[in-house]
């Protein structure tokens, strides 16, 4: 028996990388499978569609049940096809792992228009859109009296819920997934559907592409020591957050390795307070309390 007999998902971005090891992960516990992937290269430009097929191919290779898809996500009748195509071939849907993505780095000013509009298309839209249509989903068979017991799994990064230089595009469209994921949480619990999102850290082609990185991701030469930063260590909760049983909704995990820790949403600490409007004047000394 495997922790997600039965359980029908889609993971996008699933052609490489992290989302590879979870479509294998997946499979190896019983999921029935969407493998969906635009076969882009890092920065999103290209395409190789065969990359999805070829995953999917190995998993039915091992005995597991999978199907490719190639459609841009982000697209508001791509995201549809995706949605019902796992509908239509495995009757049912009950998991959707958002984890596509690209990377555009820039410092800020020397970010261009498109670089900012397509991390933001790939990231938050493709975030959305998948969802969107799967939650219409999910709210119709809950109206016809299924019990539903779905899951969102998003991927977000410390690059936004902690910050860093270069990645203004890509981490604020991360931030945003992890909000995303908060707010829809609340809105969709009355449908069944419970939503977490994981702050990952592994190599993959963006880390390895991020300046300073490199080699800091690089696999041990010594084969006794522990890779913290293979890709396949983050599956395992990922596959977790979509089993049947898991209570998590409306969180944020940060995974590396052996490590997982769990994200506190923003929060108000220290303050100055008064009974009346304070002066800029007050504010130039008071304030000294708040940025220590």
């Amino acid at each position: 028996m495997g922790a997600l007999d039965g359980r029908v998902a889609i993971i996008t971005g699933a052609g490489r990388g992290i989302g590879r090891e979870h479509a294998l992960l997946f499979a190896s516990e019983g999921a029935k499978l969407v493998i969906n992937d635009l076969g882009g290269a890092v920065d999103g430009s290209g395409d190789d569609r065969g990359a999805a097929q070829q995953v999917a191919d190995e998993i039915v290779a091992l005995g597991g049940e999978a199907i490719a898809n190639t459609d841009d996500i982000a697209s508001w009748d791509g995201g549809k096809r995706l949605i019902d195509q796992a509908i239509e071939h495995f009757g049912d849907l009950h998991v959707l792992v958002n984890n596509a993505g690209i990377l555009r780095d820039r410092v800020l000013i020397n970010m261009s228009e498109e670089d900012w509009d397509a991390v933001m298309y790939v990231h938050l839209k493709g975030h959305f859109v998948p969802t969107r249509h799967a939650a219409a989903y999910w709210r119709e068979q809950t109206k016809n009296g299924k019990d539903v017991k779905a899951s969102v799994i998003n991927t977000s990064s410390t690059s936004g819920l902690i910050g860093n230089p270069g990645q203004s595009n890509y981490g604020a469209a991360k931030s945003g997934i992890a909000s995303f994921s908060l707010i829809i949480a609340e809105e969709l619990k009355r449908y069944g559907v419970r939503v977490n999102a994981i702050a990952p850290a592994a190599r993959t082609r963006m880390t390895e592409s991020t300046p300073g990185l490199a080699d800091i991701v690089a696999v041990p030469t010594d084969a006794a020591v522990f890779d913290a930063w293979d890709p396949a260590n983050v599956s395992p909760l990922v596959a977790y957050l979509a089993t049947e049983s898991c209570p998590a909704t409306g969180r944020v995990f940060f995974v590396q390795g052996g490590t997982v820790r769990a994200f506190e949403n923003w929060s108000m600490t220290d303050r100055i307070e008064k009974d009346e409007r304070w002066t800029v004047a007050e504010l130039q000394t008071e304030m000294a309390k708040l940025q220590a």
